[in-house]
């Protein structure tokens, strides 16, 4: 008899370890019937978020999105670009206006939990600055005291900058705008002393909306973490697992060395962990509830993590963002992907 139970509970084990079938949710049920992705994305971030004069839109969270794209239907094209302001965002997601966010959204604590939300990893890990016209004459955020600072209002950054000149000792007067386009205008006009959000948005507004973006600088002040990424509602656990491997792909990509240029030679490697990545060794697409060619569809089309960061934000854009917390880990970064097994 304790035979028979030993090796019932082995068998309860063994079946434990096995990878199964994933099961389709309501909303990734209505994706696959609909036939492509709803992304929610900024209303306009040079290299971020950014549709052109034909309404093509590009960006390093426009990526994510056709990755997720590739990852589902095969097709990265298979995506409609949703325009959401920062006070618009988390409603057009909560009422399926949208199927996920991918538009330089901080994860804290509140909205992982009281909105009803879902992070899935961060694609950017980013921190408030401040950017100030050079002839203000200003080299750090200390001598601030008494500016007008421009910022979005339902943001993290609008309640960094309160904590933060309240923890300096500072005054401040704040000009509350929700508009991208015309906070920009306000801050180039002269309507305010200093613009703050995002160092990367910053970086974006300097390269792309400043007049003269040699007259302004970024003081070296981070005063906040911001971990940036895409983000979709509670509720569906499959749908959030495809967004969340498919950024992991694109980091495990990199990390192999798994380019959109060399990825069809890569299929015949040797490597394990390459044919396991690239769908050779088949079972990680059947564990997903995708193709089997899941990766490869993603890297094909859309590029590893390294391809995307610097096609649109990095050293030889207009931007010229160094990879900093978001290199790689065994380069000193964040980027941290679990395996692909």
């Amino acid at each position: 008899m304790l035979k028979q139970t030993l090796a019932a509970a082995a068998g309860i084990v063994a079946l434990a370890g096995v990878s199964g079938v994933a099961h389709a949710g309501p909303d990734l049920d209505a994706i696959k019937a609909r036939g492509h992705i709803i992304c929610g994305v900024g209303t306009g971030l040079a290299g971020f978020e950014l549709a052109d004069s034909q309404g093509k839109w590009t960006g390093l969270d426009v990526d994510l999105c056709r990755g997720v794209a590739a990852a589902l239907f095969g097709d990265a094209e298979k995506v409609k670009y949703v325009p959401t302001t920062a006070q618009q965002r988390f409603t057009a997601l909560q009422s399926k206006e949208v199927d996920l966010l991918s538009r330089t959204t901080t994860w804290t604590l509140t909205r992982d939990t009281q909105l009803g939300f879902d992070f899935t990893g961060v694609n950017y890990y980013d921190g408030q600055g401040f950017m100030v016209a050079k002839k203000l004459g200003v080299k750090s955020a200390k001598e601030l005291n008494g500016a007008t600072v421009c910022v979005s209002p339902g943001t993290t950054t609008e309640l960094n900058l309160a904590d933060y000149f309240r923890a300096n000792k500072m005054s401040f007067k704040p000009v509350v705008i929700e508009k991208v386009d015309e906070i920009r205008q306000a801050f180039f006009s002269g309507r305010c002393d200093v613009y703050t959000t995002d160092a990367s948005g910053l970086y974006a507004t300097r390269a792309a909306n400043a007049p003269k973006p040699d007259d302004y600088i970024i003081l070296p002040e981070i005063i906040s973490k911001e971990p940036l990424g895409p983000v979709v509602r509670h509720g569906d656990n499959q749908w959030a697992d495809i967004v969340r491997w498919t950024h992991y792909a694109m980091l495990e990509a990199e990390e192999y060395g798994i380019t959109s240029k060399n990825v069809d030679e890569m299929l015949k490697s040797d490597n394990p962990v390459i044919k396991r990545i690239l769908g050779v060794t088949p079972g990680m697409g059947k564990a997903l509830g995708v193709d089997e060619k899941w990766v490869y569809n993603i890297v094909k089309q859309v590029g590893n993590y390294g391809e995307i960061f610097e096609r649109n934000i990095g050293a030889q854009t207009p931007l010229k963002i160094e990879r900093g917390l978001n290199a790689l880990w065994t380069k000193g970064g964040l980027q941290y992907a679990p395996p692909i097994r």
